[in-house]
């Protein structure tokens, strides 16, 4: 399964529906650019960086470089998302999903909407 950088957040913030994601964790991915994403978020909210990124590698069990093809799909997602709001870093979670043929998961809402070929889970 694929985490977005919400889910991670919510994990490590123990947000709203954090309790459900505890047992996600041992076979969760992330791409590389969502870690980098929730990187700065939590050094942005005070986060000593060595600790956020140490963090952000427990929530999960492996971080999976970004490379041309998911960047490709990445790119071509932005007409069935820009009316959901989604960032690069959204539409990168989604082309790992895609690649990996893998439920993605998020704490989005607006993501249930999508009509992309993903398996988009909300966490709450």
């Amino acid at each position: 399964m694929v985490f977005d950088s919400s889910v991670v957040l919510a994990w490590l913030l123990h947000e709203p529906g954090s309790d459900a994601i505890l047992a996600l964790i041992p076979n969760a991915i992330i791409s590389s650019v969502n870690a980098a994403e929730t990187q700065s978020m939590l050094v942005r909210r005070g986060t000593e960086p060595k600790a956020a990124w140490r963090s952000i590698l427990s929530s999960v069990r492996t971080v999976i470089p970004f490379d041309a093809g998911q960047a490709e799909v990445a790119g071509t997602l932005i007409r069935e998302t820009i009316p959901y709001g989604l960032s690069v870093g959204d539409r990168a979670c989604l082309a790992l999903g895609l690649a990996t043929k893998s439920p993605v998961y998020t704490a989005d809402r607006a993501w249930a909407q999508l009509q992309v070929g993903a398996d988009v889970r909300l966490v709450r």
